[in-house]
């Protein structure tokens, strides 16, 4: 069985993680990460107190090598949630930074140091050791058990198995054409998907390397382009800084424009945002969707045509469909019908831990119900319209993606930030709400502006009928905007 990640295996001699200036080779992390799985073989679960640092990474590793699933600990957890996931995951013992402080959730757990006295550093190592890799696991055994947001209750634990991570990360290489000779930036958090599956996981099981800011700023992201990295991944929020900064910062703009690949996820990138980085270095940012449950479903390629406002195409080895209210699949390709997506494929979860009645709820006939709502193009490009819970509008017979609204609201020059929902309407059924962050707040665009504006992007009936103005947006650690927290 092939290993996980063979540059590992190879003992390959090339930087592999640079988390500020802590820095290890394949062949270093195989030892450091090795003497780790040799502690923790037989675990039943082990926590991650997951910061954003070379000892997460390390921990991450050494579990996947030891074949003991991970449970990845977001640290600005609130006591409640801790608590659940702790108490539902039941781990063996933690895994953090020797200079962490552990909630007490977790501090009554067994404790072991990630990269510290008690775990061997490669320098600590005596001259001509070697850390033996453990055997590979089975493809079915369960990595990661990664916990949802819990928006309709307490969060659920996907079980992630190994397959699913491998079927997304070798399909991305072939989206992506990403290879050993890639450097990729980024600056995530690393309990999540985003940021340390495709994060960290994707650069060292290709064999290339990943240089982790810590925290995001944009002069990190341009000196790392401008010196050898050759990726970038971020959220939209990430991006629409660096939207507002390109124009007038010529260092910026040249190394955006040097990188091979700028990619864009967990939340939808704006047009207007897209543009304005394209207009700014030529490059242009690519899309792709996934979820915990899924990981990888679909992205542009990069051979593909970047087009802004899309998720591309299905990856190799996902089968997806669009589905009506009925259930019966959408077959029209006409850039107009909006459905629910629906996904199968190797790269899907296996189970929610502990949770039969969810997880069965969460299939039909073998595919997984996603909850996401979407319209397919001519030539199969995909478009996310919003959630079906919260961004299908049912609006005087129409049904309406709040996702197309929000995009035209932010074209407009006295938008800073939008986002759309609907209410209850006794005439309409719902009417479509804006939610505006206005660029000016001493001069905001009028309610009947922004219709107007909207109407002659999309159509009359996807006009906003009611307008309200933040100071802000609520949005969540990844950027996501929280549309319950604005009705709340």
């Amino acid at each position: 069985m092939s290993p996980f990640f063979p540059a590992l295996a190879a003992r390959a001699d090339r930087p592999a993680l640079r988390f500020g200036d802590r820095t290890l080779t394949h062949a270093e992390l195989a030892d450091a990460a090795g003497s780790l799985a040799a502690r923790i073989a037989g675990a039943r679960r082990v926590a991650v107190w997951a910061t954003p640092t070379l000892d997460t990474a390390v921990a991450v590793v050494a579990a996947l090598l030891a074949g003991v699933p991970v449970v990845p600990v977001n640290p600005r957890s609130g006591e409640r949630e801790l608590a659940h996931v702790v108490a539902d995951s039941a781990p063996t013992l933690v895994v953090a930074g020797q200079d962490a402080v552990l909630p007490p959730a977790l501090a009554a757990l067994e404790r072991l140091d990630a990269l510290g006295p008690s775990a061997a550093l490669p320098a600590q190592l005596p001259a001509g050791h070697r850390t033996g890799l453990p055997p590979e696991p089975s493809p079915e055994s369960p990595a990661l058990i990664v916990y949802t947001s819990g928006t309709t209750g307490p969060p659920k634990g996907a079980v992630l198995p190994r397959r699913a991570l491998t079927a997304t990360l070798d399909a991305l290489e072939d989206a992506w054409q990403w290879t050993a000779d890639d450097v990729l930036v980024h600056a995530l958090p690393l309990f999540h998907v985003h940021g340390l599956i495709l994060g960290i996981l994707g650069p060292l099981r290709r064999g290339g390397s990943v240089r982790h800011l810590g925290r995001f700023d944009i002069e990190g992201v341009a000196r790392e382009l401008s010196s050898g990295a050759t990726m970038f991944f971020g959220v939209p929020t990430m991006y629409h800084r660096v939207a507002e900064a390109v124009a007038d910062d010529p260092g910026l703009a040249k190394a955006l424009a040097g990188a091979r690949l700028l990619v864009s996820g967990s939340a939808a990138l704006p047009v207007r945002d897209h543009r304005r980085i394209a207009a700014a270095t030529g490059r242009r940012v690519i899309e792709r969707y996934g979820m915990t449950e899924t990981l990888m479903n679909t992205s542009v390629r990069a051979d593909g045509e970047p087009r802004a406002g899309t998720v591309g195409v299905p990856l190799r080895g996902v089968e997806l469909r669009l589905v009506d209210e009925s259930g019966d699949p959408i077959e029209a390709y006409d850039g107009e019908t909006a459905g629910e997506i629906q996904v199968r494929g190797p790269n899907l979860f296996t189970e929610y831990l502990n949770r039969p009645d969810a997880t069965e709820a969460a299939f039909t006939e073998g595919w997984f119900r996603t909850g996401d709502m979407a319209i397919r193009d001519p030539d199969g490009y995909l478009r996310i319209v919003g959630r079906k819970a919260t961004d299908l509008i049912k609006s005087g017979g129409y049904k309406i993606g709040a996702g197309e609204i929000e995009n035209a609201l932010l074209d407009h020059p006295g938008v800073r930030e939008a986002a759309v929902t609907g209410e209850p309407d006794a005439d309409l059924g719902e009417r479509i709400v804006a939610w505006i962050v206005p660029a000016r707040p001493d001069d905001p665009p009028s309610a009947e502006e922004l219709a107007d504006h909207v109407a002659a992007q999309l159509a009359a009936h996807k006009r906003p009928r009611a307008v309200r103005y933040l100071d802000a947006l609520p949005r969540n650690d990844m950027g996501k905007i929280m549309k319950r927290a604005l009705h709340d």
